[in-house]
């Protein structure tokens, strides 16, 4: 009978009791080059993309490209990589015309956990191979799935820390950081949409409400245990 591995010792010690700025400030410390920030363009990563850029201007930034994001959410996205003079590093998984003959058309609505584990959760995997630690704008007040989120984690599906220096705030905190600093963020907050995902997948409403709602699903595996099997191999 095999043994569980140890969790590692947090690198950063009493990261619970540290305020979000602090905990980036640690981090980039800590991780330096092999830190990473994920970005998905919504308001949680306009608060975390000042904070870390403020602690080190050459920090580095993915996002996942499902190649269905908003027009606003691309626009946005541009203007992150002016504002801050970085370039936001792409992960995206294959064509939608590949995926369509594999598997059909609209995926998104016939198997929607199949179609995350293609377009975000296979990028996600290439993507944390080139850190030991990355940030997401994970908050415990977003979801039941999300409740418990530590501020800096080991995650063990991928094998690296997972820090989630927002876990304890609200829309309320985040918004007054925004606005306090005058920062660009996403359009469609304007628009309704309190959380922001593929254009097939989100329609405006409060908290994630607006995410899959004709269906039960409630998140798209990228903070989960377990990913979707993608069926299509890995993509460059």
């Amino acid at each position: 009978m095999g043994t569980t591995a140890p969790t590692p010792v947090s690198p950063v010690p009493g990261s619970e009791g540290l305020e979000a700025e602090a905990l980036v400030e640690a981090l980039v410390a800590e991780f330096r080059d092999q830190l990473i920030l994920a970005c998905s363009f919504q308001k949680e990563e306009t608060v975390l993309l000042d904070m870390l850029f403020r602690a080190d201007a050459g920090a580095r930034v993915f996002a996942l490209d499902t190649h269905v994001l908003f027009p606003e959410t691309y626009e946005y996205w541009h203007r992150v990589e002016e504002r801050y003079g970085t370039r936001i590093q792409a992960y995206e998984g294959p064509s939608l015309g590949l995926q369509a003959a594999r598997f059909g058309p609209k995926l998104w609505e016939t198997a929607p956990d199949r179609c995350c584990g293609i377009r975000k959760m296979e990028p996600l995997g290439r993507a944390l191979r080139t850190a030991d630690c990355w940030i997401t704008g994970v908050r415990r007040d977003q979801s039941p799935t999300r409740a418990t989120a530590p501020k800096l984690g080991w995650d063990e599906q991928h094998g690296l820390w997972k820090a989630n220096p927002l876990a304890d705030w609200d829309d309320d905190r985040c918004w007054e950081y925004i606005r306090e600093r005058d920062l660009p963020y996403n359009a469609l907050h304007d628009k309704g949409y309190a959380s922001i995902g593929c254009t097939y997948c989100t329609l405006p409403g409060e908290g994630r409400e607006g995410r899959w709602s004709a269906s039960s699903k409630t998140e798209c595996g990228l903070h989960m245990a377990t990913g979707g099997d993608t069926g299509l191999g890995s993509s460059s």
